[in-house]
């Protein structure tokens, strides 16, 4: 199984328990977790970036099974039009990807600022559209198969 967690600033919280079980707590049965936990983590700056020691652990621990992935708005890299790197551009950079996992079953998660949504789903419509599919349909689809998990304040 495929896990895909966006969130933004304090949105992590949720994610930091699912991956502190899924990695952290010693549990013996973590060895048997086979498929992939994908966190992208939306902040201001890398001061910002909560309990990122905690996920570099894991991510040392488990390297095939955890991937990092942050946009830090504020400083650093640059989205493809050349502004700040906001959580829609860096799940962006990888929406062939995530699509596919989509495509094979994955589930992907949001939490945080419900403000992230619309640009999280103007960027999907826009991704559905360059690959010529109807956005509600494939967003639909995610929700009927209960692939699509939106926690938001």
């Amino acid at each position: 199984t495929t896990y895909i967690m966006v969130a933004t600033g304090t949105g992590i919280a949720p994610f930091r328990g699912f991956l502190r079980r899924l990695f952290g707590e010693g549990n013996p049965r973590n060895k048997d977790f086979k498929g992939l936990a994908w966190l992208f983590l939306g902040v201001a700056n890398k001061d910002s970036l909560l309990y990122d020691e905690e996920f570099q652990i894991y991510k040392q621990q488990y390297p095939d099974n955890l991937r990092l992935d942050y946009a830090l708005s504020r400083e650093g890299q640059l989205n493809k039009k050349g502004g700040k790197m906001y959580i829609q551009d860096k799940v962006e950079e990888y929406a062939d990807e995530v699509f596919e996992r989509l495509d094979q079953g994955a589930h992907i998660y949001f939490c945080g600022l419900k403000g992230m949504m619309p640009g999280i789903q103007d960027m999907l419509k826009g991704v559905c559209d360059a690959k010529g599919i109807s956005y509600e349909e494939w967003l639909e689809k995610l929700k009927h198969g209960g692939q699509w998990h939106v926690e938001v304040y």
